[in-house]
């Protein structure tokens, strides 16, 4: 499925050599359980968008204020309240390419403004997501393996599989119909041609021919294959940086860490020497993890990092503004508009604020 895409059933059949009918009702067991999920990243680059990572840290007792403020602008994909290196929020952003310094100016102005205490901003590349490694889990024990020397090793001495440089991706020709496809791909990368033939109001095999064309022009970046190795209850969900002191260690090390069973996917962030990537890992694990960075930042292969706890129950996710975009005049960015509703969240928020909603425990774990 990872490797050929979730939706074609038979064909993940004929590469796995497994009967259709065992993949399929497998596949519907794993999916009615809530243990897999699935979903595309489409390639940001090529639809004229960069992603953006911001740690935003509020001023107390102005956490959903902050939050708001984040939202105003409506290019955002992902939020999650954090602790650590900043006690706020982390958020991702789809932003159309070239308005990458209005969205700076306008979390300067939420700054200067108060909405915000402080933020850190990094432009990402393309993501990489993985599966867990299950090379690491012993099936007649029911048992993961860690094996953090070996890691080190790799990682110090820089042996992943080689792999060409990314090359960069420019804009490519689509339109609001192709975004349609995509936004749906990227809420569940199962949904049926005929599903999206109905909502398109396109003849099937128009929808097909729309959907093929953008698969083969390099527009699904990836596919995302959502299987927790570890149960959450016992496990901590982080976003951590590693700033590596060169370009060849942070690509060897990309190769390696996208081995390891903990590591759930992974981003460049332009312009730096550095890699930020979710970790989802067994609590116990913890400190053999920040052995080994301490490791590698004493062997000089790491020249820092960053690292945030993510609150998984505060998750929130949407797909990319597709809503903003038109064929004719292509992406639609206006700060004055976006500055002028943050003026008005500022003079109405001491009314407006709601009232704290706190979540049970078993809510909490659920909602991972």
């Amino acid at each position: 499925m990872k490797e050929q895409g979730p939706r074609n059933i038979l064909n993940i059949a004929r590469e796995s050599k497994l009967p259709y009918t065992t993949v399929y009702s497998r596949v519907v067991k794993l999916e009615s359980m809530g243990v897999l999920r699935t979903w595309i990243h489409p390639n940001y680059s090529k639809l004229g968008l960069s992603r953006a990572l911001v740690y935003a840290t509020p001023f107390v007792g102005k956490e959903l204020m902050a939050k708001e403020a984040l939202r105003i602008p409506g290019y955002w994909l992902r939020f999650a309240r954090c602790i650590g290196d900043c006690n706020g929020y982390y958020s991702q952003h789809g932003i159309p390419a070239s308005h990458q310094r209005d969205f700076e100016l306008y979390l300067e102005q939420a700054r200067e403004r108060g909405a915000l205490k402080n933020f850190q901003l990094f432009w990402l590349g393309e993501p990489r997501t993985t599966i867990p490694n299950f090379e690491y889990y012993d099936m007649k024990n029911k048992t993961w393996r860690f094996d953090w020397n070996q890691w080190l090793e790799l990682l110090s001495k820089g042996r992943g599989s080689s792999r060409s440089r990314e090359p960069t991706k420019a804009e490519g020709g689509f339109d609001a119909k192709d975004l349609i496809i995509l936004k749906e791909l990227s809420k569940n990368a199962r949904t049926t041609l005929a599903d999206m033939s109905k909502l398109l109001s396109m003849t099937l095999p128009a929808t097909k021919y729309r959907f093929d064309d953008l698969v083969e022009r390099g527009f699904i970046q990836d596919y995302v294959i959502d299987i927790l190795p570890f149960a959450p209850d016992i496990s901590q969900l982080s976003e951590l940086r590693f700033d590596f002191r060169n370009e060849g260690s942070l690509r060897d090390a990309r190769e390696i860490l996208s081995t390891l069973p903990f590591v759930l996917n992974s981003s460049p962030v332009n312009g730096l020497n550095s890699l930020t990537s979710r970790v989802y890992i067994p609590r116990s694990e913890i400190g053999n993890l920040m052995t080994l960075i301490s490791h590698l930042a004493r062997d000089g292969i790491l020249t820092g990092y960053h690292y945030s706890e993510i609150d998984p129950a505060t998750i929130q996710t949407q797909t990319f503004g597709f809503k903003a975009y038109d064929d004719n005049t292509g992406w639609r960015y206006d700060n004055r508009a976006y500055l002028g509703s943050l003026d008005n969240l500022l003079s109405t928020w001491p009314k407006s604020e709601s009232a704290p909603v706190f979540l049970e425990p078993s809510v909490a774990i659920a909602s991972q």
